[in-house]
C-alpha cells in the first residue's frame, strides 16, 4: 500500500489494555462480582430515592432475566425496553442479555406514528416500558396502535400488525389487557432456576446479536442497527480507559435508547466501578440539584443541555464544587463553583460502530492532537475516499471516511449487508475529513454540510466548536448558503440566552481571534429556538436551517 494513501489501521485489538468479557452477560457478571459491594446506580424521584449496590443490579438482571425464560423468551429473541433512564432500565437490558436475548432501544421522544414503525421494524417478542413519560401514555398510544392489546389477556396477544409481539409488561400503574404488570412479569420467573440464567448466559457468544439500535432518521424513516456483544462490550471498556477515571459518579442528560449513551455513560460508569446518577427526564433545574445532592464529578450532556442549565433558575444557587471532569471551555465550567482545567478528549465515530472508531487517552497534550480527533483505535480500519469514485485519496486530501473493524454492525434490519458495504468491507459514513502525515484523523462534519467558499472547504463543526464557548450563546450553528461569488456563503446562526446582549460584530470579532479569515462567517444570524427544527437527538436539522437562512437573507436585500 502506498505509504501516501489515505488508509490507517490501529493496533491488533489483542493489544488493547482494558479489555475484559466480551458479551454484555458476561461484562455486567464481571463488574458486579469486581465491585460487589460498591453503589452502582442511584435515581430520586419524588417517590424517594432508590440505591442499587453492583450486587443489587446483579440481582435485579437476574430477576428479569428468569421471567423473560418464563415468558418463552429463546436466544436471540428481541425485548423493546420503552423506559426512560431509570433502575428498571438497566435491570431489564442486562437481564435480558444474561437471558440470551437481542436488547432494543426505543425512544421515549418517539410519537405514535415512530413507536408503529419501530415496532413493526424491530420484530421484538416482548416489551417491557414505562406507563407515563412526561404527558404521554404509552399504554393508551399502544392500545390505540393494536386494539388486539387492550383486548387480549397477558399470554394470549395475537397481532397480525406485530405478529413476533407475544407479552408487554408496565412499570407503572396500566395493566390491562394483554398489559401486565411489572411486579405479575417478574413472579412468573420464580419458576425459573438461577441455574438455568447462568446456563443460559453460558451460550452467549461475541459474535451473536447483542443490541439493536435505531438511528435518529434525520433524512428517513429511522433504520435498526444490529451489534454484536463484542462491539458494544469493546466500547464500555474503551471508553473507561480513553477518559481515565476511577470510580466516577456520573450523570447522564440523555437516555439509554442513544448509543452513545449506552456505550459512554455505562461503560466510564461501571467499568470504573463508580456510580449512574440518574435523572429520568431532563430538567435543567432539578439536574443541577441533583449534582450537587450526589456530589457528582462528570456529568454528560449535549450542547444545547450545558446552555439550558447555565439559564436554570438555581444556576447561582447551588454548588457544584464536585465536578472535575468537564470541558474547561463548556458552560458548565463557567458556574462560579466549578474549576476545571480538564480537556474532554474528542473522539469520532457512528451508532453503525456503535460509537467511537479514532479517539485519543485524556491528558494527551493538545499540541500533540491539534483539532483532530485522534488516531484509529485497535481492531479498526479507516479510509478517506472519493465520494463519487471510491478510490482512496491521499493523505491531506478531504473525502469521505470509510471504516471497518471489530466494532462495525451486523448490519441493518431489513437490508442485505453487502448493500450496506463496499467490496472490502468498509461501511461508508457519508462523513466527510482527512488524515494528515502523522496518521491523525479530522473529521468535518456530513459531506452535504461542509461549506465550499470561494474555492476553500469550510468545516461548520470546527466553526460551531468555537462559537458555542462563547458568553450568551445557546445554541449556534453554521450552515452554508448559495452566493453568487464564492459559490456558498459561511453563515452562523445563533440562539441566545434570555435576556443576554450578544451582537454580530461581537461574535465575529471572537471568530476572527481563532479561525482563519476563510472560515469566519460573513453574516451572523439570530433566531428564537423554537425556529430550529431538530432530530430527536436534538440535533439542528442543517437542511431546514440552510432554507431558512436563505429566506432571511432573501427577505434583507
Amino acid at each position: 500500500m502506498n505509504p501516501a494513501a489515505a488508509i490507517l489501521s490501529g493496533p491488533p485489538l489483542a493489544e488493547e489494555p482494558g479489555l475484559g468479557p466480551l458479551t454484555l452477560s458476561g461484562y455486567i457478571r464481571e463488574v458486579t462480582t469486581r465491585y460487589a459491594d460498591r453503589e452502582a446506580i442511584v435515581c430520586r424521584s419524588p417517590e424517594g430515592t432508590q440505591r442499587w449496590t453492583y450486587r443489587q443490579w446483579w440481582d435485579r438482571s437476574v430477576e428479569v432475566a428468569r421471567a423473560l425464560l418464563a415468558c418463552g423468551l429463546n436466544k436471540g429473541g428481541r425485548v423493546g425496553i420503552l423506559m426512560t433512564n431509570r433502575p428498571e432500565h438497566l435491570a431489564a437490558a442486562f437481564g435480558t442479555s444474561l437471558a440470551g436475548g437481542v436488547v432494543v432501544g426505543l425512544s421515549t421522544f418517539s410519537t405514535p406514528s415512530e413507536l408503529d414503525h419501530l415496532l413493526q421494524a424491530s420484530g421484538i417478542s416482548i416489551l417491557l416500558f414505562e406507563r407515563q413519560v412526561l404527558n404521554r401514555d404509552f399504554a393508551a398510544v399502544l392500545k390505540e396502535l393494536e386494539p388486539a392489546i387492550g383486548n387480549a389477556t397477558p399470554g394470549e396477544l395475537e397481532s397480525l400488525k406485530y405478529p413476533f409481539l407475544r407479552r408487554l409488561a408496565v412499570l407503572d400503574d396500566g395493566a390491562s389487557g394483554a398489559i401486565e404488570s411489572w411486579s405479575t412479569f417478574l413472579r412468573q420467573g420464580e419458576s425459573v432456576s438461577p441455574a438455568l440464567v447462568d446456563a443460559t448466559a453460558a451460550t452467549v457468544q461475541p459474535s451473536d446479536p447483542g443490541v439493536l439500535f435505531f438511528s435518529s432518521g434525520t433524512t428517513s424513516k429511522p433504520k435498526g442497527i444490529l451489534n454484536a456483544h463484542r462491539g458494544v462490550a469493546i466500547q464500555m471498556w474503551r471508553w473507561c480507559r480513553i477518559i481515565g477515571v476511577e470510580n466516577v459518579r456520573c450523570w447522564p442528560a440523555n437516555g439509554f435508547f442513544w448509543s452513545g449513551v449506552f456505550g459512554m455513560a455505562l461503560g466510564i460508569t461501571f467499568s470504573s466501578g463508580g456510580t449512574l446518577v440518574l435523572q429520568p427526564t431532563f430538567s435543567p433545574a432539578e439536574a443541577l440539584a441533583l449534582i450537587q445532592a450526589e456530589k457528582v464529578n462528570l456529568p454528560l450532556a449535549w450542547p444545547h443541555q450545558w446552555s439550558r442549565l447555565e439559564e436554570a433558575s438555581n444556576w447561582n444557587d447551588v454548588d457544584l464544587s464536585s465536578v472535575r471532569f468537564v470541558d474547561r471551555k463548556s458552560a458548565l465550567a463557567r458556574h462560579p463553583t466549578v474549576h476545571s482545567e480538564w480537556t474532554e478528549p474528542r473522539a469520532y465515530g457512528v451508532t453503525e460502530t456503535f460509537t467511537i472508531v479514532t479517539a485519543y487517552d485524556s491528558g494527551t497534550s493538545l499540541d500533540i492532537v491539534g483539532d483532530s480527533y485522534g488516531q484509529v483505535l485497535p481492531g479498526n480500519t479507516l479510509k478517506i475516499v472519493d465520494p463519487l469514485s471510491g478510490e482512496i485519496v491521499r493523505r491531506g486530501e478531504r473525502g469521505e471516511i470509510a471504516v471497518k473493524g471489530a466494532t462495525l454492525m451486523l448490519g441493518y434490519v431489513g437490508i442485505p449487508r453487502e448493500d450496506s458495504l463496499d467490496a472490502e468491507g468498509f461501511f461508508h459514513t457519508g462523513d466527510g475529513g482527512y488524515v494528515d502525515d502523522r496518521g491523525f484523523v479530522y473529521w468535518e462534519g456530513r459531506l452535504n454540510d461542509i461549506i465550499k467558499t470561494g474555492g476553500a472547504n469550510v468545516s461548520p463543526v470546527e466553526v460551531d466548536l468555537i462559537l458555542n464557548t462563547f458568553p450568551g450563546i445557546k445554541i449556534g450553528h453554521t450552515v452554508g448558503v448559495p452566493h453568487e461569488t464564492l459559490g456558498e456563503m459561511v453563515v452562523s446562526c445563533a440562539v441566545r440566552h434570555e435576556g443576554a446582549s450578544v451582537d454580530e460584530a461581537a461574535i465575529r470579532d471572537f471568530l476572527k481571534e481563532q479561525l482563519a479569515s476563510y472560515k469566519v462567517p460573513r453574516r451572523v444570524l439570530f433566531f428564537e429556538e423554537h425556529e430550529l427544527s431538530l432530530t430527536g437527538s436534538a440535533k439542528v436539522k442543517s437542511a431546514a436551517l440552510r432554507e431558512l437562512v436563505a429566506k432571511r437573507l432573501q427577505a434583507s436585500v
